[in-house]
C-alpha cells in the first residue's frame, strides 16, 4: 500500500504528533507499505528530501508558538506526489497541510483518513477573548475538516467523544498511539544519572518530581508550583524538562512562592536524551487536562517511572491508581498519593514494574501501526460511499 502521510509538524520539532508520525512511518515501512511525508519547511523554500516533501512557509507564533503556515503553491513537487499515486492519505494535522491533502485526495482519488490530535477547545486563549465563542468555532471548524475524511482515527475514547459532541459525520475508529519501546527500555546507567543530577544541582538522594513537555498556559504547570509550595519536605525537587511560551510566568512564580531551591528548569533537551530524563526522575507529575492522548505519560511508563496525574479521561486505562501511579483530583488527594509513594520504598518498586509492564501490554508502536493499516484497508473499502457524501 501506498501511504502519504500530511502534517505540518515534522522533525526535528518534538511534540506528540511529530513522535506519533516518525513512529507510524517507521513501522508501516517495516510492515512493507511505501510511506512518504508531506510537511511544512522551515523556510520559505520548497524542496524534497528523500521520502518527504518540505512545502515552502512561514512563521505563525502568533497564532501558537511553533507553528507554520504554507506560503509557496510547490506545484511542481505536489505534481511528483500525484504521479507516485498514494493508495491512501493519511493527515495529521488541520491547517496548511489539510488543504494540501483535500488537493491530492481529489486529484489522486484516494482517501483520507485523519487523525485528530488536539483538542483545540483548550486552546481557545491563542485565538479568541471569547472561550464561549472559541469552543463553538472549534466544533464547527472540527465538523469541516472530518466531512472531508473518509474516517477519523482518535487516539483515545476522550477524543471520540469530543467529536460526537461536535456532531462529526465520520466513523471514529479509537487507537491509541504507540510509542518506540526499545528507546525507554534501556538499562539504567547510574553514573550517567549522578552526573545529570549534579549538572542541575539537585541532590543525589532527593526525590525529583518530573515534568516533560511544553511549558505553556494549557498545561497547568502552576498547579505543580503550588503544590509543592505546601510541601514541607526539603528533599523534594520538581524538575521541569521542555521549554514553551509561558516559562516566563512559571519563573516567576518560582519566585513568588520561593521555591527557587527546589524547582529546576532543564529547558528543551534532544530527543536522545529524553530517556536519560526519565531516568533522573523518581515520579512523573502532571496537572494538564489538555491532553488527547499524552505520549509523555506512556514514555514515563515505559521508563518504569510511575505517574501522578491530574485525572482525565484520556487516562482512563492508562494510569491506574496503586498499580503504576495515580489520578488526582485536587492538592489533597495529590499529597496523599505523594506521601504514600515516599513512605514506602515496596510500593515503588512494584509501582515501577507495573509501570512498566503497562506501557509493554498497550502501547508498542507495531500494533499502533497495525491497527492504523487495518483502518486503511477499511477505508479504501468505502472509497466509493464516501466520495458520493
Amino acid at each position: 500500500m501506498k501511504v502519504l502521510i500530511t502534517t505540518d509538524w515534522y522533525a526535528p520539532a518534538i511534540n506528540g504528533v511529530v513522535t506519533s508520525v516518525l513512529n507510524l512511518q517507521q513501522e508501516l515501512t517495516a510492515l512493507g507499505h511505501e510511506v512518504r511525508v508531506l510537511t511544512l519547511s522551515s523556510t520559505t523554500r520548497s524542496y524534497r528530501e528523500g521520502d518527504v516533501t518540505y512545502i515552502g512557509a512561514v512563521s505563525a507564533g502568533r497564532i501558537y508558538p511553533g507553528a507554520r503556515l504554507r506560503t509557496a503553491p510547490a506545484i511542481g513537487l505536489l505534481q511528483e506526489l500525484v504521479e507516485w499515486g498514494p493508495d491512501i492519505i493519511h493527515s495529521q494535522c488541520e491547517f496548511s497541510t489539510f488543504r494540501l491533502a483535500k488537493r491530492l485526495s481529489a486529484a489522486t482519488g484516494a482517501p483520507i483518513v485523519h487523525t485528530y490530535h488536539t483538542v483545540y477547545e483548550d486552546y481557545t486563549h491563542y485565538f479568541s477573548p471569547s472561550a464561549k465563542w472559541g469552543r463553538r468555532a472549534v466544533a464547527a471548524f472540527s465538523r469541516w475538516v472530518v466531512s472531508h475524511t473518509a474516517c477519523v482515527i482518535a487516539p483515545t475514547v476522550k477524543v471520540r467523544e469530543i467529536l460526537n459532541r461536535y456532531h462529526v459525520s465520520r466513523p471514529v475508529h479509537v487507537i491509541p498511539t504507540g510509542i518506540d519501546l526499545s528507546h525507554f527500555s534501556v538499562p539504567r546507567d547510574a553514573q550517567r544519572i549522578a552526573r545529570m543530577r549534579q549538572e542541575l544541582n539537585i541532590p543525589q538522594e532527593a526525590t525529583v518530581l518530573l515534568y516533560l513537555g511544553r511549558l505553556a498556559e494549557e498545561k497547568n504547570i502552576s498547579e505543580l508550583l503550588r503544590f509543592l509550595s505546601t510541601e514541607e519536605r526539603k528533599d523534594l525537587y520538581l524538575l521541569l524538562v521542555g521549554d514553551g511560551p509561558y516559562r516566563p510566568q512559571l519563573e516567576e512564580q518560582v519566585r513568588a512562592l520561593h521555591l527557587a531551591d527546589r524547582v529546576r528548569f532543564a529547558g528543551m533537551v534532544s530527543p536522545q536524551q529524553v530517556p536519560e530524563y526519565y531516568q533522573l526522575g523518581n515520579l512523573f507529575v502532571s496537572a494538564s487536562t489538555s491532553e488527547t492522548q499524552g505520549l509523555t505519560y506512556i514514555e514515563a511508563l515505559a521508563s518504569g517511572l510511575p505517574a501522578l496525574c491530574r485525572q482525565d479521561p484520556c487516562l482512563t486505562g492508562v494510569i491506574r491508581d496503586g498499580v503504576n501511579g495515580w489520578q488526582f483530583r485536587d492538592g489533597a488527594e495529590f499529597r496523599t498519593a505523594l506521601h504514600r509513594f515516599l513512605c514506602d520504598e515496596e510500593l515503588r518498586q512494584e509501582l515501577s514494574q507495573n509501570a512498566a509492564e503497562t506501557a509493554r501490554q498497550e502501547f508498542s508502536s507495531q500494533a499502533f501501526a497495525a491497527r492504523v493499516a487495518a483502518v486503511y484497508a477499511q477505508a479504501l473499502g468505502q472509497t466509493p460511499l464516501m466520495r458520493a457524501a
